[in-house]
């Protein structure tokens, strides 16, 4: 089997009166991220992970903030894009580790509707899907609550066969 890992790491600043969407889920906050899309980091990070796994870039060349085809887009939509670019190249996704730092709210409360979230955007078991969330004890633009960041890191594999399937088409071209 086929197995690579990736990493990826998003950030946004917090203003008031803005939507809280993290992990594919809205909080109630009386901050927001200021973004193009919904600015959920922790899918963005998610979806840097798995690109970078697949050695595919990351989202902004994927999904540019630059395009008005993603402003104000649910990041749920991006997530479940980039599951679907892995899978055109024959990955399927081993399992995500996501941590999200920031002061306020807590977010344990949302977590297991985060996972349950994230699972069924990438096609995968809910025990695939790790959501930590931590302060940074007051220090930091998180801990003054000025922002919120996430890192995520992704591990994807495809099988011998995926393998062969996904990379006949280069074959072919080359020869």
């Amino acid at each position: 089997m086929n197995f690579r890992i990736g990493y990826g790491y998003d950030v946004h600043a917090l203003a008031d009166g803005l939507r809280l969407v993290l992990g594919g889920v809205e909080i109630e906050h009386s901050k927001g991220c200021v973004a193009h899309s919904d600015g959920d980091v922790a899918i963005h990070a998610i979806c840097d992970a798995l690109l970078g796994a697949a050695a595919l870039g990351d989202i902004g060349l994927h999904f540019p903030d630059t395009s008005d085809d993603f402003a104000g887009i649910d990041s749920r939509i991006l997530l479940r894009r980039t599951a679907a670019l892995l899978a055109e190249r024959g990955y399927r996704v081993g399992n995500i580790d996501c941590t999200i730092a920031m002061q306020r709210p807590k977010l344990r409360p949302h977590i297991d509707a985060m996972r349950t979230a994230l699972a069924a955007d990438m096609n995968i078991a809910v025990d695939c899907v790790s959501v930590k969330a931590t302060t940074t004890e007051r220090l930091g633009f998180e801990g003054r609550e000025e922002g919120v960041s996430a890192s995520a890191a992704a591990l994807i594999y495809r099988t011998d066969s995926e393998a062969q399937s996904a990379t006949a088409p280069a074959r072919q071209r080359q020869q």
